[in-house]
């Protein structure tokens, strides 16, 4: 079973580690992890993607509340919610290729975003599939690197209002 958590804590140095670590040290396996500031400056939003059995990621999440900097956390697993994912993939492009190269990224929507005389850099954003497209289409052509940010997810509004929001 798989957790998609939604964790909104307090912005400060270590909880980010804080959080990873108690999610470790009990052996659950932390499949991605994204963490950025939110619209709040004071507030950092982490999420999480975490995989096990589900009475013991059931745990995984009340032990994470439990942490003095977490402010909120929704598990989005089973929620309607945003996400989406960023990948920059380098290619080998020489030659012939790289023209079969650059209709690929034409054809996938992808963004050009470094050229050099013998490879070319890539951006793919969008659902984690996307991504997956993107680096199974280009996995042939001899992929240099590859940095991934993870999933992030955001719950989806309902009637304009955001997650824990109340109409007045």
């Amino acid at each position: 079973m798989k957790k998609i958590l939604s964790i909104l804590v307090r912005n400060r140095p270590g909880v980010l580690s804080h959080v990873a670590g108690l999610v470790t040290r009990r052996g659950y396996n932390v499949e991605s992890i994204a963490a950025g500031p939110t619209e709040n400056v004071d507030i950092t939003r982490i999420n999480l993607v975490v995989s096990g059995d589900g009475p013991i990621l059931e745990q995984v999440v009340k032990q994470v509340r439990k942490l003095v900097d977490v402010i909120r956390l929704d598990d989005l697993t089973d929620d309607e919610a945003v996400t989406g994912e960023l990948a920059l993939i380098t290619v080998k492009a020489n030659g012939p290729r790289r023209v079969e190269i650059l209709n690929l990224v034409n054809l996938l929507g992808l963004t050009l975003s470094d050229v050099r005389e013998d490879s070319l850099t890539v951006m793919a954003a969008g659902t984690a599939l996307t991504v997956d497209m993107a680096v199974n289409g280009l996995l042939p052509y001899g992929i240099v690197a590859m940095a991934r940010t993870g999933l992030v997810a955001l719950a989806r509004p309902v009637d304009g209002l955001g997650p824990g929001d109340k109409a007045v």
